[in-house]
């Protein structure tokens, strides 16, 4: 759906504002008293659905993954909770309203979801010798990223970092890096750069590299 609105972006916004000028006029046809109880009807929904639209969209976006992610999957089928999906192609060559279909065609992108409710995960990254990838955490509750993995952040080499709900208390064991959760769901966003063509299965053999497995239990 975003890029469909992205690619018909101006045609989008033509039909809008020909839409609202003809309301206009119509109401100014029938008298300026008309455009008075249009403004005070505008500034209500304004005052009302801005906020709305600023609390909920970041919300539906983010289960709408969700919905995907799990439901209905990409080229495997429905996605298990707690594994992750490497894309093997860049955007350009995804059917069209793929989820991963975002224009950027220089990165492969991983996808999943978390469910840390019955304890954390361990997310293990391969050294990327230099190369720039990135995994983002996306908190459902609010839309908004509370941390990140990566060549900006924490550098290439091999990691492991644990997953941690917000009602987990245990011990991170030796070699663990610790990243709390405020939410027991987790999006996760991962990219790997690709610097060209021939390039491409070298970056996608540490995309699918780049996963996540249960706290061994005891630990």
């Amino acid at each position: 759906m975003n890029r469909l609105i992205l690619k018909y972006a101006y045609p989008i916004t033509a039909v809008i504002l020909v839409i609202f000028a003809w309301v206009i006029y119509r109401r100014i046809a029938q008298g300026w008293s008309e455009i008075i109880t249009l403004a005070i009807a505008a500034v209500i929904v304004w005052a009302v659905g801005a906020p709305t639209f600023i609390y909920l969209w970041p919300r539906l976006t983010v289960n709408g993954f969700k919905r995907a992610i799990v439901k209905r999957g990409f080229d495997g089928g429905p996605m298990p909770v707690n594994t992750l999906y490497a894309e093997p192609r860049i955007s350009s060559a995804l059917p069209t309203g793929s989820l991963m279909g975002t224009g950027t065609d220089d990165v492969l992108y991983i996808a999943g979801w978390l469910d840390l409710k019955n304890g954390p995960q361990v997310l293990h990254v391969p050294d990327m010798a230099g190369r720039y990838y990135s995994v983002q955490f996306t908190d459902p509750s609010t839309g908004a990223n509370f941390a990140y993995v990566g060549k900006r952040t924490t550098g290439t080499q091999a990691g492991d970092y644990l997953l941690s709900g917000p009602d987990w208390h245990g011990t991170v064991p030796p070699g663990l890096t610790q990243i709390p959760s405020p939410n027991n769901s987790v999006l996760v966003i991962g990219r790997v750069f690709v610097e060209n063509v021939s390039d491409q299965p070298s970056a996608y053999a540490l995309a699918t590299d780049i996963t996540v497995a249960p706290l061994a239990s005891g630990s």
